[in-house]
């Protein structure tokens, strides 16, 4: 056959020639090199010839291997997206490399307010004063302002409606939205003898009170 009709194929957009291995090559280095979740679809954009069912067939198959390897790390769905963290047992040593490691600081009031705007979101600024019995508005601006909250849209009277954000879900190690603790588990805990230490901290302990 003539070269002239010999078409050069870059590997990666050719979805035959990538082996099963090289496909969770490529995966895994992106997971790497990323320093937050990365979603299906951010991986699509890469690799837009795979659709997202099996990319995510060759994410589980990449965690069963970590799991099977009893590797320092694993593959953990978080905020929407996939992210390489490293197992919990692991914390006293990673303590001890980093002295401290503040991600993000919460006063009670900041941290009172957030747990508002996730439970009843979306929310605007008069439904979460009237929930506290205080202006909260400067609370909210700074939630703002650290992602941990954004503006979803506007009510019919035009109030700006408030709800949580991704970079809240990374931050509080949760996959979605879902899987904070329902208002039953809630009562349940304030029912007990230390219930009233749970009040103050709804939300999975992920945060340290602080300077808003």
């Amino acid at each position: 056959m003539d070269s002239e009709y010999v078409t050069a194929v870059d590997p990666i957009d050719d979805p035959d020639s990538l082996s099963e291995q090289m496909l969770k090559s490529i995966l895994e280095a992106i997971l790497f090199a990323a320093s937050e979740p990365i979603s299906v679809k951010q991986f699509q954009a890469v690799l837009p010839e795979l659709e997202g069912r099996a990319i995510r067939q060759e994410l589980s198959k990449l965690r069963d291997e970590y799991e099977q390897m009893e590797r320092s790390f694993r593959l953990t769905e978080i905020a929407n997206g996939y992210q390489i963290c490293t197992c919990p047992q692991y914390s006293d040593w990673i303590q001890k490399f980093y002295t401290q490691q503040v991600r993000v600081t919460l006063t009670p009031s900041a941290l009172e307010t957030l747990a508002i705007v996730a439970y009843k979101q979306p929310v605007t600024r008069a439904d979460v004063a009237a929930i506290r019995g205080v202006n909260s508005d400067s609370v909210l601006n700074s939630l703002l302002e650290k992602g941990l909250i954004s503006i979803a849209g506007r009510k019919a009277n035009r109030s700006l409606l408030f709800s949580t954000t991704d970079e809240f879900l990374q931050q509080f190690g949760l996959k979605n939205a879902s899987e904070l603790p329902s208002l039953d588990e809630i009562d349940e805990l304030l029912s007990t003898p230390n219930g009233s230490e749970s009040l103050e901290n709804p939300l999975p302990a992920a945060t340290e009170e602080g300077t808003t």
